[in-house]
């Protein structure tokens, strides 16, 4: 699978997968505040460049995410993101989390803002679900 390398650290990796119009980053280690931010900011300009729709996030490496930046996420990269052409997110998590539930009402806002949002444990079938759509 051909890539184009958007971010590349010991934290995360924001590639453009251009054969599947997909973003996909990797989570190295935790990583949060301006760094995570500035990440997701060039995956989002890449989204908008490439013209993507799709979204892989490979978050098993991370930390719990601290409430500013689920605020800054809820409040400026989502929204923003979605209005320039984010239609689906698969969401790749360790198992606990996973099985606590504790993205439902995530995933239910996000609906509202037009976005499509599944959660998972294997990268691979996170990447079918996503090819399920145009």
């Amino acid at each position: 699978m051909q890539s184009i390398t958007v971010v590349e650290n010991k934290f995360i990796s924001v590639q453009y997968l251009p054969d599947k119009k997909i973003i996909y980053h990797v989570i190295h280690q935790p990583i949060s505040g301006q760094p995570l931010r500035d990440a997701l900011n060039a995956g989002t300009e890449a989204l908008q460049r490439y013209g993507a729709t799709k979204w892989l996030s490979d978050d098993r490496e991370n930390g719990p995410l601290p409430l500013e930046d689920a605020e800054w996420g809820f409040a400026v990269w989502q929204p923003r993101t979605i209005k320039l052409g984010w239609k689906y997110w698969a969401l790749v998590v360790p198992e606990a989390i996973e099985a606590a539930g504790s993205m439902v009402s995530i995933m239910e806002n996000l609906y509202e803002l037009g976005l499509r949002m599944r959660v998972f444990t294997d990268v691979e079938e996170a990447l079918a679900w996503l090819d399920s759509f145009e």
